[in-house]
């Protein structure tokens, strides 16, 4: 038995064996430094392809808000027009399909997150609103609107097309 010993202890004393120990010792080092590389660099991956999806979600929202903004303008004259309508023809058939129409319209404007501002009676806002004139207007406290020029338009609560009204001074 203390052969064994003794053929075990020249073992734990052999130079190539401390050499080959610190080669192991080593390698498993160098290993951990690229399994932790390797893990950063799926993180920034990661995270890129997070940025890369925010970016072309945000780029999709501005190309529909694009598209939104050029129906806006005839929805805002179909309901001019049916403010002007004469009594006479308010009950015939055509007004009431063309009425339908504008309800059609607004139907989709909400499904699409659309909603148009509530002006008059509001505290003016420059986020929302855009001031073509400050006049004194009796029974109208100061900052606030009495009168919608042109109808301002959200979109998922931001504001897609402001509001043009009068503020009171």
């Amino acid at each position: 038995m203390t052969d064994d010993l003794k053929t075990e202890k020249s073992f734990v004393d052999d130079p190539q064996i401390k050499e080959l120990e610190k080669k192991i010792e080593e390698l498993e080092k160098k290993n951990e430094d690229y399994l932790n590389g390797w893990k950063r660099a799926k993180a920034d991956y990661i995270n890129y392809k997070k940025e890369v999806d925010e970016g072309k979600k945000e780029l999709m929202g501005f190309a529909f808000a694009s598209v939104v903004m050029q129906f806006l303008p005839v929805y805002d004259n179909l309901e001019t027009a049916f403010k002007h309508i004469p009594k006479d023809l308010e009950k015939i058939e055509w007004t009431m399909g063309i009425e339908n129409i504008k309800k059609q319209f607004e139907s989709i404007m909400k499904d699409l997150g659309i909603e148009k501002m509530k002006t008059v009676g509001e505290k003016f806002n420059p986020e929302f609103h855009d001031a073509a004139a400050e006049e004194k207007k009796e029974g109208v406290e100061a900052g606030v609107i009495f009168e919608e020029i042109k109808a301002g338009y959200t979109m998922q609560g931001r504001t897609l097309v402001p509001a043009r009204v009068k503020v009171g001074k």
